[in-house]
């Protein structure tokens, strides 16, 4: 099928639109005006003292499954997110972002611990707790005095020991598989009626098991995540400095944001709701199905752009913003039969799962609106966070400290970048990108220049660059093999 994202809804948006559509509170980071300029930050916000200040504080946000191509600030024009963009018209933006390894789990563990997951290993594939021997950020900022706050919905984590290193712990249970609920609550009969239901519909079944019952959108988890934030903000301001995480796991499947949210993208539709997907071919879809796929998608992303911006509009009223690095990231994007595959099956390894969004702020706004082209990761944001902090890790960290970018300096040197999920493989330089098992097998390549959709593969055409990438990237930053 592999529908292209060129079969948007027809209707442009606008922000008079979304106003009437969700109503005004919490559209825009800034405000009502929703422009959110760097000028607007400076007359707002006056910069910290440059010498004898108190120290800064830092706020993580981490977004799942978010791709970078629906984003306002890299060029989505259909999709309404005003708040990120905001926050990419404030600082930095990185346009070449890339997880260290993929899924979940193997993102945040390079996001906790600025330490390469890559290569990953059978038979988990890097889908495992925090080595004890590495040391967190948050570990490490507590001791540096640090308070330390984490709310999240994204439920993985709760088994492991993401939690280590901070005072507040605030997990938001019930998203996906999370078996919080009783699931023969939820007639099986009436679910398939209303959802397209895949295998067995376990998944779906507990899933509606655990949000039955929502009243109102704060209900939803987006919301109850950045509701969760500003709670913990309250606290986290009376006891500066304080590291913040807000990780919401939207907007991951399963997708059913509220119906004004839909409506912007999709009004009209009388069948059954994809309410998840097949990681694999998306031949299970009607074109139609697959459109609705899409909005419920973006209407995941909306809903999330606002929640984040009530956050960080709560964050600006109590003067927090002028003393604070914000940080925002996704782990991963998400197919949606681009290339005839919906999910993320790990051997469709392209941009829609593999680009990520990537923003910095400066307090001072320092470098506002402007891009990067740097190879940015996961693991770059514990190094950055403390070299923006001048805090020095107990032991040295894989990535980059990518703050120094705020004083004009450039980090390391990075000619190309490497990936993986479970066992497949990826990599990019400046021209091309190269993906396949990790023994070589089904490989593809791309021109990055001149077929940024990634729609003709050149593998059969030009093996010598897929065994230059394998053996150059691959293998050499795997440190000479792969699991097998």
């Amino acid at each position: 099928m592999g529908i292209g994202l060129e079969k948007k809804p027809k209707r442009t948006l606008t922000r008079k639109h979304f106003l009437k559509g969700a109503g005004a509170a919490g559209v825009s980071l800034l405000g009502a005006a929703g422009c959110g300029s760097a000028d607007h930050l400076h007359s707002r916000h006056p910069s910290r003292p440059a010498q004898g200040g108190p120290a800064m504080n830092v706020i993580l946000v981490i977004l799942d499954s978010l791709r970078k191509d629906h984003v306002g600030a890299y060029g989505a024009d259909r999709i309404h997110t005003p708040n990120l963009d905001t926050i990419a018209g404030e600082g930095l933006r990185f346009t070449r972002a890339h997880p260290d390894a993929m899924p979940t789990i193997p993102a945040r563990r390079a996001i906790h611990t600025g330490m390469r997951t890559f290569p990953i290993a059978p038979p988990a594939y890097g889908w495992k707790a925090i080595p004890e021997q590495q040391t967190t950020l948050a570990e490490i900022l507590r001791g540096a005095g640090y308070s330390t706050f984490f709310v999240t919905d994204t439920y993985h984590q709760f088994r492991m020991n993401f939690g280590r290193g901070f005072d507040a712990y605030h997990k938001i249970r019930g998203q996906e598989r999370d078996f919080y609920k009783d699931p023969s609550t939820i007639s099986e009969e009436e679910m398939r009626r209303k959802y397209i239901i895949l295998g067995s519909g376990r998944k779906a079944r507990q899933y509606l098991a655990n949000v039955q019952g929502r009243k109102s959108e704060e209900d939803w988890f987006a919301p109850r995540v950045f509701l969760g934030a500003m709670d913990l903000l309250e606290e986290a301001r009376r006891k500066e400095p304080f590291f913040l995480v807000a990780d919401c796991y939207d907007p991951h499947e399963p997708w059913d944001p509220p119906k004004k949210y839909v409506d912007l993208y999709d009004e009209g539709y009388e069948g059954k709701e994809p309410l998840n997907d097949n990681y694999g071919p998306d031949d299970y879809l009607t074109d139609r199905q697959l459109l609705r796929m899409r909005a419920l998608y973006a209407g995941e992303i909306t809903m999330a752009d606002r929640w984040l911006g009530n956050f960080l509009q709560k964050a600006y009223d109590h003067n927090i913003m002028q003393n604070t690095l914000l940080i925002v990231i996704s782990d991963h994007g998400h197919a949606l039969g681009e290339h005839g595959y919906t999910g993320k099956p790990p051997y469709a390894l392209w941009s829609e799962l593999t680009d990520i969004v990537f923003f910095m702020r400066h307090p001072e706004g320092r470098r506002a609106g402007e891009a990067s082209d740097y190879y940015a990761s996961t693991h770059d944001v514990a190094p950055t966070i403390l070299g923006m902090l001048d805090i020095e890790a107990p032991t040295p960290m894989d990535g980059q400290n990518l703050s120094i970018l705020f004083d004009g300096r450039k980090p390391e040197p990075r000619d190309h970048f490497t990936s993986a999920y479970m066992n497949y493989v990826w990599a990019s330089d400046e021209r091309h990108v190269m993906f396949s098992r990790n023994d070589r097998a089904e490989p593809r390549l791309y021109d990055a220049q001149n077929d940024p959709r990634q729609e003709r593969d050149l593998a059969d055409d030009d093996p010598d660059t897929v065994e230059r990438m394998f053996e150059e990237y691959v293998l050499k930053d795997a440190g000479g093999s792969l699991p097998a």
